[in-house]
């Protein structure tokens, strides 16, 4: 393609980024208008299917400078996902398909949610190691069924959050050769220069990490081709440094930290526009050479993905057919769920249901941030990524949970992520993205609350619960026992659309009464009941069996007592009224016993027997005792 053509295409990715802004009056121009020449280019590269979105061997491009959707969406629009003028015009609009930041499930095509600096980084990172884990269960020396690439797009602020750091780590011990990240170095943030802020050596730093480091000038088509070209010959990860001018083409605001996140202005669009040789009162608008040249990609990418079904059929070795069907059929049926009979910790009985599921279900894959003899979460006799299903992120939890996002969105997969239940703070901006974006992957919390012990307040969660439990589209268990366990990996699993959580108890838990069971697939149940029982004890977890001897304590002084065994609050108080008011029964005393802040149990409860400080570093019983949760202590609330 002519240089020339290169360049028309490029500003009508610029013009119409350009324009949106404006009609919105809301928006980001600079990165869009500066990063359109490597988008051209990229596009040539580009293997996808505008057709089938899904195709599992297309390559992954995510946005990790989310803001830049003026870009995204003129580049799908143009590609052919379905998007029209109209919904370019209706950019940042109520209900429109184009909204601020890209949003998975939102707009066709969107391989990932970002927005969020630096975690876009870590999904690029998600999708290279999904592609390297699938591709060594079913790929041969002969024949490859995957071998995509993953490309990202980053700038100076995904670089400079610490999420970046992490991935980019996890990338180059691995030797991710599939993936490629773009750093748009235009040297500008929304302060001003990067000079206020970074003075680092962003090469040393890549190449410090087993990264290949490439640079160019981002304007030159020439220069952006042969790159590119060189980055997917690499035998690792490879940052493309492209030296780029913000906002390139807007006349007196390029290379402006003005252009940032600002309109630039009806005439400096009309004399960009004008000095580039398109018609300044034309707006979003797209010359049909233009618009063919793009267009390419449908007809490109279908036949692509014609080549590689054909690939399938015709593989000398039907055993990695047969072993990429294994690692999409997740039928639950298969497995043999484990019975418990003796007091343990959830957090064991966690690890007995996990390896269980892996042994029915190939595509169950993750690992612990270090923590896997604590977590419980090893996956006994499976092997080490890529071939095997343990993966060992090491202590970076936010990374960690920003890369099992994008391996539960590669296709299929079931991925999981563990830490202990204080450092989920750690990763909280990922859970909150998987639940925004309707991500099921499943995380493991262990050392649940003040029985965590001697390692003290630092490493004992208490508001950790509720927090999470005001998560839209997040579910929180926390099992009392290895039956409720069961439960909730039986319920998770069915919730395609949404994130679980698993929060396990480092201490002894006994198995609850066989007589009592109830159905803990409703968020919570009637554990333990009497006839006109005056007093509602509300539990979930550890604090489920002290309901129960205080229940005990209370029947001996001829008190009819209800227990209510809440594993998960959020499931719970979705039931409808009639459901829980048969559980929660109005008339009685209401009376909620957890060990963490427990705030959100006032929506059922008269009274909540919760923590109002931080712990402190003792053994577990002690710290029990200390902060009031003993039958004789809450003996004396109840009365």
């Amino acid at each position: 393609m002519s240089n020339d053509m290169r360049q028309k295409m490029a500003n009508t990715i610029r013009f119409l980024a350009a324009d949106m802004v404006q009609q919105a009056n809301s928006g980001h121009p600079g990165a869009p208008m500066g990063l359109a020449d490597i988008a051209v280019v990229l596009s040539e590269h580009f293997n996808h299917n505008p057709k089938n979105p899904s195709w599992l061997n297309r390559d992954r491009l995510v946005f990790s400078g989310g803001h830049a959707t003026g870009l995204i969406y003129s580049l799908y629009y143009l590609w052919g996902y379905g998007l029209e003028i109209d919904d370019l015009k209706a950019f940042r609009q109520l209900d429109s398909k184009t909204p601020g930041h890209p949003e998975y499930g939102h707009t066709k095509g969107i391989e990932i949610t970002t927005g969020p600096l630096g975690q876009g980084v870590a999904n690029a990172v998600g999708f290279a190691m999904a592609s390297k884990f699938v591709g060594a269960q079913v790929n041969s020396e002969t024949a490859e069924l995957i071998d995509h690439n993953v490309y990202c797009l980053c700038g100076d602020g995904d670089l400079e959050e610490g999420i970046s750091y992490e991935a980019c780590s996890i990338a180059g011990h691995n030797k991710l050769n599939n993936l490629i990240v773009i750093y748009d170095s235009n040297r500008i943030t929304i302060e001003g220069n990067t000079d206020l802020s970074i003075s680092e050596d962003i090469r040393a730093r890549f190449e410090s990490q087993e990264w290949e480091v490439l640079e160019c000038n981002g304007h030159d088509y020439d220069e952006i081709d042969a790159t590119i070209t060189q980055a997917k010959k690499a035998d690792r990860p490879v940052l493309i440094i492209a030296n780029t001018i913000i906002a390139k083409g807007a006349g007196a605001l390029e290379g402006s930290h003005h252009s940032h996140g600002a309109p630039l202005g009806e005439d400096v669009i009309a004399d960009a526009k004008r000095g580039a040789g398109f018609d300044p009162e034309k707006k979003f608008f797209v010359p049909e050479d233009v618009m063919a040249r793009f267009r390419c990609a449908v007809e490109k990418g279908d036949l692509l993905e014609r080549e590689w079904i054909h690939r399938q059929k015709t593989l000398p070795l039907m055993e990695q057919n047969e072993a990429l069907e294994a690692l999409q059929n997740h039928d639950f049926d298969r497995i043999e769920w484990p019975v418990f009979d003796k007091a343990e910790a959830t957090r064991s009985t966690n690890g007995k249901v996990m390896n269980a599921i892996a042994k029915a279900l190939p595509s169950f894959v993750g690992g612990s941030a270090d923590l896997s003899p604590s977590n419980k979460t090893n996956l006994n006799d499976m092997g080490v990524f890529p071939k095997g299903r343990n993966i060992y992120f090491g202590i970076r939890e936010h990374a960690m949970a920003s890369i099992v996002n994008a391996m539960a969105l590669y296709g299929p997969l079931l991925p999981f992520s563990a830490t202990f239940f204080v450092f989920s703070d750690y990763l909280k901006p990922a859970a909150r993205i998987a639940a925004l974006s309707g991500i099921q992957n499943f995380y493991i919390w262990t050392h649940d609350s003040i029985g965590v012990g001697e390692d003290g307040p630092t490493h004992q969660p208490i508001e950790h619960l509720s927090q999470f439990r005001a998560l839209p589209n997040f579910y929180v268990w926390r099992p009392a026992d290895g039956a409720e366990n069961v439960e909730a990996w039986k319920v998770a699993l069915s919730m395609k659309r949404s994130p679980s959580a698993f929060v396990c108890s480092r201490q002894n838990l006994s198995v609850l009464p066989k007589a009592f069971k109830g159905e803990a697939a409703r968020g919570g149940y009637l554990l333990a009941s009497d006839e006109h029982a005056v007093i509602t004890l509300m539990a979930s977890g550890s604090e489920v069996e002290l309901a129960l001897k205080v229940k005990e304590a209370l029947n001996e002084k001829d008190v009819p007592v209800n227990v209510v065994s809440v594993p998960c609050y959020d499931l719970f108080i979705e039931q409808d009224k009639e459901y829980i008011d048969s559980i929660v029964v109005d008339g009685t005393k209401k009376v909620a016993i957890e060990a963490a802040r427990g705030l959100e149990w006032y929506k059922l409860a008269d009274e909540v027997i919760a923590m109002d400080s931080f712990g402190a570093s003792a053994p577990a019983g002690k710290l029990f005792e200390k902060f009031g949760f003993s039958v004789d202590s809450i003996l004396e609330r109840i009365k």
